[in-house]
């Protein structure tokens, strides 16, 4: 007997496939192995026993009377004889073993209806046909590595540990959020009721979960690091994959094709088999045409297997009736339902993730299968599809690699001073930075996504905020904390839609600088309109594109102090509003494409420091009126096109900076060293040729610059500058340093590189604070001098 074992091939699947197989699939297979035992016992009784058993049939049989007499004679001749016993014989056709096999063989080809023959054979073919057909699309290789990926993302979502905790975490979240919205004696009344009904749904329990998260809370904190990492990459497969699988519907369409098919298949069937079930006969007539060989030519013949063929037909039949039935209903299933969306709302209502999306085409089909076997496959899986959920195993994830001691030895002492700790693209904030209560500034560069939370305020010493391309939320006691304790900001941005609503509610933020892409009309750019209610604002640094100073930052000035302005090359028009900041101490306009000194600035008498850096001057004649300010300490004019410096700049008397470098200069006027309380003074990157004897009045002078010049001597008087500390003469035409160079004592830096010398004066050992670290030369031109002042210089 052939083996139904041998059959599996045709119908076995992997056997994680279950869960996409409803109960009507498996129905229809266990009615398909029933069909196929049918098929195979037929076949196996076909090839094991006899098919049909024949005898002839004589052209003209005696009458009956004869017969009767040729019986009854006998027994009235001889009656004493039947008492005797003798042999039973029948019809003598003398015809041998061979003839009957050839008589048998003959009629079963040629007599025996066809359906009779082959009944087994056709419930075996169609029993594989439908087995085939029901597992197709997990065979079929454009679907089955879908349902192979999806399987296995499914059962790794389902064992996570990471489901279980999002949905305890957020379901409690969802319930505090909800008992928070009820009034304190409301909430007093509610009893706990631990055995009704269910957990997610039931008004009584709504308190249990908040136990148990906080109950469970240090446990559940402590998920290992392997899972979290699993639980991540999840999360990217299952994004991956949902973006792969809604691009199509090749799963629902296989799954309606071999539907329709069965469905098809199942009317033919019956609609055949009723007509022929009744073929199947026991007695059979057969007239073949094999006189001359066995003497006769109409036979009577015995299919000994129709009666248990005729039950196996019906017993058949029933079994594809229910079999088409099952198949009816999947197509009802298919085609009344809408397959091909899947909504998450139940799993939304139950867990509190709100924000789970629903899905489409093979991915829904999938979801509505997974339904039919197990409803809580879905929900789990949902975890995974939730962007809450997927941010809070981040936030886990992140703080199990930024520890509070990691993030401790990443504290530096910034410019201004402040404790700082920064942190540069992270995919979130730890919460272990709020646990580093001796932090005053902060400095987060691209993080995205970054909600920072009420656990700020732990922060008491913070003082400064630095956001450089950061989308952030602040929650609303972190909002109040900001408000009350921040003094500096900066934010960098890309459009003015990023920047924060919350900057302009930082009502004692004292800095504010803000970085990035603003609309260059003032008059249409409501992002300032708020700075009104900065009353404590005194310093105001914008790196933007205006074209006109908005009027909101003059509406500020009785208080600000410093105004920073870098225009990235777009030209600022319209200066006249300049005028109402009296109180400015400090005035930066560096790209501002600005052809002559704006004249606005000529009325801030307050004035102590002006930057015009890398604007498009040419002439300085209008520096005359820079008198006025009798404050004015520090010019900086570099980085611009000015040709000559106006013999008017003795006026300015009170200068201790002045920075010229990057210009195109050419001579020096004499009267620029009338400025006598000069300090500094940058004339590098020119075209300079000669340096006055006029230097040696500037005895406050401590440092001096001329690197990159045409120098080709330099004039005793400079040593007489006795307060020096910095000496750049590097990239000229020099030749010789003067003896005299001894005369500066305090000299600690001094950059001779790229000139033309020959040797060292060796009175450059007298410049005892001159060290080898400061000195800059080439070796070879170092070795000239002596070897004392070498080691001099050497030792520190």
């Amino acid at each position: 007997m052939i083996p139904v074992m041998e059959f599996r091939q045709f119908s076995e699947q992997q056997p994680a496939f279950r869960v996409l197989k409803p109960w009507w699939d498996v129905f229809a297979d266990y009615l398909s192995v029933i069909m196929l035992m049918i098929g195979v016992f037929g076949c196996t009784l076909q090839v094991m026993q006899d098919k049909i058993i024949c005898l002839p049939q004589r052209m003209s049989p005696p009458s009956e009377n004869s017969s009767d007499m040729e019986v009854k004679s006998p027994s009235h001749l001889q009656p004493n004889i039947s008492a005797v016993p003798r042999e039973m014989t029948g019809r003598k056709n003398d015809l041998d073993l061979q003839q009957y096999s050839f008589i048998n063989q003959m009629c079963y080809e040629r007599a025996l209806h066809w359906y009779a023959k082959y009944f087994p054979y056709l419930v075996l073919i169609h029993t594989l046909v439908f087995m085939v057909c029901s597992n197709f699309w997990f065979k079929f290789p454009g679907s089955s590595s879908k349902i192979e990926h999806f399987i296995s993302m499914l059962g790794k979502c389902f064992d996570s540990p990471w489901t279980t905790r999002a949905l305890s975490e957020v379901s409690g979240e969802n319930t505090e959020e909800k008992d928070d919205k009820k009034s304190g004696p409301s909430r007093s009344n509610i009893t706990v009721s631990p055995g009704e009904g269910s957990f997610e749904k039931t008004q009584s329990l709504r308190s249990i979960p908040e136990k148990i998260v906080v109950a469970e809370k240090p446990s559940a904190s402590v998920l290992d690091k392997k899972e979290g990492e699993q639980a991540k990459a999840l999360f990217e497969k299952v994004k991956k994959f949902r973006l792969h699988v809604e691009e199509g519907d090749i799963l629902y369409v296989m799954y309606v094709r071999q539907t329709v098919f069965k469905v098809f298949k199942f009317l033919l069937i019956i609609a055949y088999n009723s007509f022929l079930v009744n073929a199947v006969q026991n007695k059979v007539d057969c007239n073949v045409e094999i006189q001359e060989m066995t003497g006769y030519k109409h036979f009577l013949c015995n299919h000994t297997m129709a009666h248990l063929f005729s039950k196996l037909s019906y017993c058949y039949l029933c079994l594809v009736v229910v079999y088409g039935l099952t198949s009816l209903y999947t197509s009802y299933w298919l085609f009344y339902c809408s397959l091909k969306e899947y909504s998450f709302e139940y799993v939304r209502q139950e867990t509190g993730i709100s924000d789970i999306p629903d899905v489409k085409n093979d991915f829904a089909f999938m979801l509505h299968l997974i339904d039919q076997y197990d409803p809580l496959y879905s929900k789990r899986f949902a975890v995974f599809l939730s962007e809450v959920s997927e941010n809070k195993l981040k936030q886990l994830n992140l703080n199990h690699e930024w520890t509070a001691e990691k993030l401790r030895q990443r504290l530096q002492t910034n410019a201004n001073n402040r404790l700082e700790l920064q942190l540069f693209m992270l995919p979130g904030l730890p919460d272990t930075v709020f646990e580093l209560t001796e932090l005053e500034s902060l400095k987060l560069e691209i993080i995205n996504n970054v909600t920072i939370p009420a656990s700020l305020s732990q922060l008491e010493h913070l003082q400064e905020l630095s956001l450089y391309q950061c989308s952030l939320k602040l929650h609303t006691a972190a909002t109040s904390f900001l408000k009350e304790n921040l003094k500096v900001l900066r934010v960098k941005f890309d459009d003015h839609r990023e920047l924060p609503n919350w900057v302009f509610g930082l009502r004692n933020l004292e800095e504010l600088y803000l970085t990035g892409s603003l609309i260059p009309d003032a008059s249409k750019n409501t992002v300032f309109e708020s700075l009104r209610e900065m009353k404590c604002l005194k310093m105001l640094s914008l790196k933007t594109n205006l074209t006109k100073i908005p009027q909101s930052i003059v509406d500020v000035s009785s208080h600000l102090q410093r105004l920073y302005l870098h225009n990235d090359g777009t030209k600022l028009v319209m200066l006249n509003n300049l005028k109402k900041m009296s109180n400015l101490i400090e005035l930066e306009l560096v790209r501002c494409d600005l052809e002559r000194i704006p004249h606005a600035i000529f009325s801030l008498t307050n004035l102590q420091e002006i930057d015009l850096k890398e604007n498009n001057l040419h002439s300085i004649e209008e520096i005359i009126s820079f008198q006025h300010l009798r404050k004015l300490t520090c010019l900086k004019l570099w980085y611009n096109g000015i040709m000559y410096i106006p013999e008017h700049i003795k006026k300015l008397g009170s200068l201790e900076r002045l920075y010229f470098s990057h210009n195109k200069i050419e001579i020096l006027p004499s009267h620029l060293f009338l400025c006598n309380k000069l300090r500094y003074l940058d004339l590098s990157n020119n075209d300079i040729r000669f340096i006055p004897p006029e230097i040696g009045v500037l005895q406050s002078l401590q440092y001096f610059s001329v690197t990159c010049n045409k120098l080709e001597n330099l004039p005793d008087e400079l040593f007489f500058c006795k307060k020096l500390k910095t000496l750049k003469l590097g990239r000229n035409s020099l030749s010789i340093l003067s003896p005299k160079i001894s005369y500066l004592a305090l000299l600690t830096y001094l950059d001779l590189k790229g000139n033309h010398f020959e040797h060292l004066p060796q009175e450059l050992g007298c410049c005892r604070a001159l060290k080898r670290s400061g000195l800059i030369v080439e070796e070879t031109l170092f070795e000239t001098l002596p070897s004392d002042v070498r080691d001099q210089m050497k030792a520190e």
